[in-house]
């Protein structure tokens, strides 16, 4: 996976995890969607995937219940917060923890 872009690890990883590309009757589904609602989450902040991944902590908490942008997290039945909550849990399990010495 280390040559796909990022984008491209996370629709991995998506259908990795069971969600579907498309439905039975052959529309884009879930693993479309989250993409989509990521990619706008990095128009609103004005950044880029990588570094929407070194702020998805902050940004997952602002757009989550009791968040600042709470109102946002909540669109479409709260399909943006879920997106990055999955986006969180992709970039945990890709990130390298650092070793002290």
């Amino acid at each position: 996976m280390a040559d796909m872009n990022m984008e491209e690890q996370f629709r991995a990883f998506l259908v990795a995890s069971g969600y579907r590309e498309f439905t039975p009757s052959g529309n884009p589904s879930t693993v479309y969607d989250y993409v989509k609602r990521v990619n706008k989450v990095c128009e609103w902040e004005s950044c880029t995937w990588e570094q929407l991944a070194c702020r998805i902590g902050t940004l997952a908490r602002d757009y989550d219940t009791g968040g600042i942008k709470e109102e946002l997290g909540n669109k479409s039945h709260r399909a943006v917060i879920n997106a990055l909550l999955r986006f969180q849990e992709f970039v945990g399990l890709n990130s390298t923890p650092l070793r002290k010495n």
